[in-house]
This record gives structure tokens, C-alpha cells and sequence, in this order.
């Protein structure tokens, strides 16, 4: 009973204390504020702040008011990152001036996440349904994704290129999605959240005329639902 007691302590004092941080004579906190095109709060979108002068970095995660805060050295100027996957969206770079003092920041920004992205990284055997091992690192990120995005909701949509018949094409695609669903479920995504749907070769992005469109059409995307 006594090793749970310190055990609830010490995470209630590491958790009082990631929220209590105070800005220094060489560090401003910056409170971040994350919204929508509708300027709605948006929960688990990271941001990181990258240094043009040294190249270090400073992450930090909303919670559920779209808000996180983050101990940032003054002085300098700061690359502002947001990425999904394969979706990077820029903004003007944030100047914290040298200051007298410690001093706290607001600093709001807008984000577009991506309704539909492509797992780039995700591959499969020709003809076949299981994971290449190469692409357990990119669905790893999706998992993590997920965890964050606590209640986003997706589509898994499998893709192929027009060899073989149309109906070989979309059950071949259907088995594809629903891998990709179930290494999803085996790594802590809820089955309510994730849906799989196959659409064989009826919605190419590419010329199935030429191996780098087939290539190209042979793809795994994240589609989503709710956000």
C-alpha cells in the first residue's frame, strides 16, 4: 500500500509541474494556441519550433483546449513546424526578441490538417496482402497518430493498378486495408475508429499506361472521418 501511495505522489508532482513551468531571465514561455479554419480548438496536433540559429528543437502537443505551453529561448528566430505525415504546412517564422526579464508569449496559429493523405511507406508483396516488415515503421507513426487524435476517426482505403481483372483488383484491395486495419487494432486503436474499405482500381491517380503510374495507384490512403 505505501509503494502505491509514493507511486499516485510522484505522478501528481510530475504532472502539477509540467503545467506550472515558469518563464526564465534566458527562456520565454510561449503559450501555444492551435485552431481550425473555423477557429476551433484542435487536441493532439504537435508543433515544433525549430531554431535557425542552432537547429534545436521544441515540441509540444495540444490538449484538449488546443493549448500547450513550452520553454523557448529568447533572442532568437524559430522555424514554426506542423507536419502529418507527408503533409508540411509553412509560416512565417516566430521572432522571440531579447528581453529583460522574464516574460510570457500568446502565440496562436491556424493549421489545415489533411483530410486525405497517402501512407507513402506502406508496402506489399505483388498479388499480395501482408506487410512488407518496411512498412511497420510508418504505421507505427499512424498508431501514434491515433493515440494523439483521441477522437478521430478514419478510413483505411486500399488501392491497386488496373493489372488483373477488376475483381480480383478489389478484393485484393480490401485485403490490404484491413491488414493495415488490424496492425492498427494489435497496436491499442479502438475498432470503432478505424474503418477499411478496398476500391481496387476504380479511382487511379496516375497513367496505368506507364509502370511508374502503375506504381503510383498502387497505394494506401488515411481518410478522414471525423476529426
Amino acid at each position: 500500500m505505501k509503494k502505491i501511495i509514493l507511486l499516485i505522489i510522484l505522478f501528481t508532482s510530475l504532472k502539477l509541474a509540467a503545467q506550472d513551468l515558469q518563464p526564465t531571465n534566458t527562456e520565454a514561455l510561449l503559450k501555444v494556441l492551435v485552431v481550425g479554419d473555423e477557429s476551433n480548438a484542435l487536441e493532439g496536433e504537435e508543433v515544433t519550433f525549430i531554431s535557425l540559429k542552432d537547429g534545436k528543437t521544441y515540441t509540444g502537443t495540444t490538449d484538449a483546449a488546443g493549448r500547450f505551453s513550452v520553454l523557448i529561448p529568447n533572442g532568437q528566430k524559430y522555424k514554426v513546424k506542423y507536419t502529418v505525415f507527408s503533409t508540411e504546412q509553412d509560416f512565417k517564422p516566430l521572432d522571440i526578441p531579447a528581453m529583460d526579464g522574464p516574460v510570457s508569449l500568446d502565440y496562436t496559429i491556424t493549421v489545415r490538417p489533411p483530410k486525405v493523405f497517402t501512407l507513402n511507406n506502406v508496402f506489399f508483396d505483388t498479388g499480395k496482402y501482408s506487410l512488407n516488415s518496411k512498412s511497420f515503421e510508418e504505421l507505427n507513426k499512424l498508431a501514434e497518430y491515433m493515440t494523439r487524435k483521441k477522437s478521430t476517426v478514419i478510413e483505411i482505403a486500399g488501392h491497386t493498378d488496373n493489372s488483373g481483372t477488376a475483381e480480383l483488383n478489389q478484393k485484393l484491395s480490401e485485403k490490404r486495408a484491413n491488414t493495415v486495419r488490424d496492425y492498427l487494432l494489435r497496436n491499442g486503436v479502438a475498432p470503432e475508429r478505424v474503418i477499411a474499405k478496398g476500391y481496387g482500381d476504380t479511382e487511379p491517380v496516375a497513367d496505368n499506361a506507364t509502370p511508374e503510374g502503375k506504381q503510383k495507384n498502387r497505394r494506401t490512403e488515411v481518410r478522414i472521418i471525423t476529426q
